[in-house]
């Protein structure tokens, strides 16, 4: 009880304070009254931390969180989230934290495409690294690829000495940092150097066909129209393909940006998946979803501030885009 509690009863003054029914902990027993549906949804909630409590899993503030939320979702209970083991290694479970994690790799697993946007820190491209491993172990991959657009971020970074892999290495070193995450160093480099693996520039993709691969497009906000398009066109027979990218951080010129475009044509087609995270998916430091609120606020005010100014050098425009709204 101690563990599902807190310490100093930090869980439980957590629960308390998202939900009005009167909770009573005394030794090992929960007493909860009020509302019955809120009183089905505690029971659920004590009932998945017990259960992570005897597996001996940790319960953090941020799980705490996350069960409450899951909670409240009509589409997963709470203990879907923790029986969702993607792939484990070393002793260590991957599994989605979030309800748009699930949803995530749950659409990876439904769909051949699946486009993932939204914040920074929500788990995209780990999860779908995972979700490739997982893939491979279980026999229904040949070969894992793992393709990024080649831009700098924002500044030039003038030549880079070294061989062709020297150079291209320092833009998808994230690729390698979630790969060795997952992997003893030593076979990920032997699956590496037998091609099993390949982690490839997008530039390089033109003219191939793959064929029973679980593919990655990491970072795909930088991606341009025809690249995307070029991307897409490479699926082949029994392979999956993962797009994943942050429309907040692209270093393309505005307007050359190919991950929107490409969600606006494609939408409709079936069997390519789309989600979208948010702030409330963010799984690194609580500081970081702060972060991301507080740009996504400034950014929505510049928005309209831009707007307003645009409206007030063009009124004949604005009127008329007004009418056509009331239409």
């Amino acid at each position: 009880m101690a563990l599902i509690v807190g310490t100093a009863d930090e869980f439980l003054h957590l629960i308390e304070s998202s939900f009005h029914a009167r909770i009573t902990v005394r030794g090992n027993l929960v007493r909860i009254v009020g509302d019955p549906i809120e009183v089905q949804t505690l029971s659920s909630i004590f009932t998945d931390l017990i259960g992570c409590a005897e597996s001996g899993h940790d319960i953090t503030a941020d799980y705490v969180r996350r069960t409450i939320d899951a909670s409240r979702s009509a589409e997963f209970a709470p203990h879907e989230l923790r029986s969702d083991i993607i792939l484990t290694h070393k002793g260590r479970a991957i599994r989605p934290k979030t309800l748009g994690q699930k949803r995530y790799v749950d659409a990876i697993r439904k769909n051949t495409i699946t486009f993932a946007t939204g914040v920074a820190g929500t788990g995209k491209t780990y999860l779908a690294m995972a979700m490739a491993l997982a893939s491979f172990q279980a026999k229904e991959v040949d070969r894992i690829i793992l393709s990024r657009p080649i831009v700098e971020a924002g500044e030039s970074l003038g030549f880079l000495p070294g061989t062709l892999t020297e150079k291209v290495d320092p833009y998808i070193r994230p690729l390698y940092d979630a790969l060795y995450d997952m992997l003893d160093a030593e076979r990920a480099n032997a699956l590496i150097a037998a091609g099993t693996i390949e982690i490839v520039p997008l530039a390089f993709m033109r003219g191939r066909t793959l064929n029973n691969c679980f593919i990655i497009l990491d970072e795909a906000q930088n991606a341009t129209p025809e690249q995307m398009k070029m991307f897409l066109t490479r699926l082949g027979f029994g392979s999956k393909m993962v797009i994943t990218g942050d429309m907040s951080q692209t270093d393309l010129p505005q307007g050359a940006a190919g991950l929107s475009r490409a969600r606006r044509i494609l939408r409709n087609i079936d069997n390519i998946g789309f989600c979208e995270f948010g702030g409330r998916d963010v799984v690194r430091h609580p500081l970081v979803a702060d972060i991301v609120a507080a740009y996504d606020s400034v950014s929505e005010h510049d928005a309209q501030d831009a707007k307003q100014q645009h409206d007030a050098k063009h009124p004949q425009t604005a009127e008329q885009q007004r009418t056509e709204d009331d239409l």
